[in-house]
């Protein structure tokens, strides 16, 4: 009964990579941020492979508060899978991310907490003045989250910003791999989560150097490529395929027909006509996405079945 009592009711999870100079100070922040809070509350550090000695800082972060729990990676896996293993270990009921950088304001948290209590499940933190270069975070950023925004059909300001708070429920439903943190919030609003936005301080970076590079923007695209197929056909993969396949066998029969009406009243021999060749293409394309389709079926069905994993979440049984 006691243990049950001091279980945590609140896990602020962080990922930090080469952050010897931040994480005690977000430490202090933190606690600070937190002094009021009427329940037991437990701090998560991930730290992400660092070859600095953010390591030994956490070590002794660790030995002086016991609400502190780090958890070491053997190599550099990335924030996606930093993230992932801090909502595997976290024990609270209500759980809050955010970046080891120190960019984000851990006095935040209590306005999300008190958000989220008017029954939403998952607060989003909005950067509206964020303290970073234009041409190189602030313009790809924006374009980035408007098109997520526009093929999600989720529309909030900030994908990027990792100051977040998730009701339990909500993100333990949710497996990320790759880069997919940032899609977080359509992942929960397509499970039937209610998600919301409140703007947040955001702050310039004062020590380490920033790990994000302009390059990495192209994963973007591809994971939300991935995503949306995820959430809209992961368990119908045939109506995206044989919609394809449709699609092209529908093409390839009307250059068909146009090749033999060219044959019939204009006299052009059928071999002659280009469109002949274009036909059977696209009429051969479309019958293999429709068997691509087929045998994406057959994959979903023994991915579910072999795990027992439902097509459905219940939220309660009354």
């Amino acid at each position: 009964m006691n243990q049950e009592k001091n279980k945590p009711q609140l896990s602020i999870v962080m990922p930090v990579y080469n952050e010897e100079q931040n994480v005690f100070p977000l430490f202090q922040e933190i606690t600070k941020a937190l002094k009021n809070y009427p329940h037991p509350y437990e701090i998560i550090f991930v730290d992400d492979g660092s070859t600095d000695q953010t390591h030994t800082s956490l070590q002794k972060i660790c030995r002086q508060d016991d609400r502190v729990k780090s958890v070491i990676f053997q190599g550099n896996f990335g924030q996606t899978a930093a993230l992932s293993a801090g909502f595997d270990l976290a024990q609270g009921d209500l759980i809050v991310s955010l970046d080891g950088d120190g960019q984000n304001d851990p006095a935040d948290i209590p306005m999300l907490l008190d958000i989220l209590e008017q029954g939403y499940d998952v607060v989003c933190g909005w950067r509206k003045n964020r303290k970073d270069a234009f041409l190189s975070r602030k313009l790809p950023s924006f374009i980035a989250n408007r098109i997520i925004a526009w093929v999600t059909g989720v529309f909030i300001h900030d994908y990027g910003c990792t100051l977040k708070v998730y009701k339990k429920e909500i993100i333990k439903n949710i497996k990320l791999y790759g880069e997919m943190h940032r899609f977080i919030p359509a992942y929960a609003s397509w499970a039937g989560a209610k998600v919301t936005e409140v703007e947040v301080n955001h702050r310039p970076r004062i020590a380490g150097i920033s790990k994000y590079n302009i390059l990495r923007s192209y994963k973007v695209i591809l994971d939300l490529i991935t995503v949306k197929f995820l959430c809209d056909y992961s368990t119908s993969p045939i109506y995206f395929f044989g919609t394809f396949g449709m699609v092209l066998c529908g093409a390839g029969l009307l250059s068909a027909i146009v090749t033999l009406v060219e044959k019939y009243y204009q006299g052009v021999f059928v071999h002659r006509n280009p469109l002949i060749l274009l036909a059977i293409l696209l009429f051969i394309l479309g019958v293999q996405f429709i068997m691509i389709g087929l045998l994406a079926e057959i994959l979903i069905r023994t991915y579910h079945e072999s795990q027992d994993k439902k097509t459905y979440i219940v939220k309660e049984i009354i």
